[in-house]
């Protein structure tokens, strides 16, 4: 476990939205061995820089870095940015035809979680709360609510989003694999 003194903050430079991308690719699932997807998690989606770049120009997404290295990130993907990745404009889409405490999701402010991922050698030390902890200070005065999926395959992931707050509303399809769709309620305690 490496315990260098870790920053979370927001992107705020190009070369943060390459160091995404490159640990991105690192932790996509054709890159890991299937044990290591089951054991450790993975990554589904491929983002490319441009997509990066038009997200973050929207709302700078939430990065841990070590120095100038990215060493973890939760990308911000708002509304605006739906339509730049299939994936992301398919879970858009199922988001706004759910319902969440009587009210259709289409007619609340969201944002959603692009994507999460935290390098291997810096697993086991609490950031993905951390990273979520800093979106919620940075984005819970403009949205209600934080949404993604998690591909249902990937239990790490789904345990590591429910200690955080987040449940499951619904499920998607998508690729040929089920997806759970998680929301964090910022108004309830957690």
């Amino acid at each position: 476990m490496n315990t260098t003194k870790i920053e979370i903050t927001r992107v705020s430079s190009p070369s943060e939205i390459i160091g995404i991308r490159d640990l991105q690719a690192l932790n996509l699932k054709q890159n890991i061995t299937s044990e290591e997807a089951i054991d450790q998690g993975f990554l589904t989606a491929a983002f490319t820089i441009k997509y990066l770049q038009e997200m973050n120009a929207v709302s700078p997404s939430i990065i841990a870095k070590v120095g100038d290295k990215v060493v973890g990130y939760a990308l911000v993907a708002t509304k605006d940015i739906r339509n730049g990745h299939d994936l992301v404009e398919g879970l858009f889409d199922a988001i706004d035809e759910s319902e969440y405490n009587g009210k259709l999701l289409r007619d609340v402010n969201y944002v959603v979680v692009g994507q999460l991922c935290v390098a291997k050698e810096y697993r086991g030390q609490d950031l993905v709360q951390k990273l979520y902890g800093h979106f919620r200070d940075c984005l819970s005065k403009e949205f209600t609510y934080l949404i993604t999926d998690i591909a249902q395959a990937n239990a790490r992931s789904l345990k590591a989003h429910k200690k955080r707050g987040f449940q499951v509303i619904n499920e998607l399809m998508y690729g040929g694999s089920a997806w759970d769709i998680v929301l964090w309620d910022w108004n309830s305690a957690g």
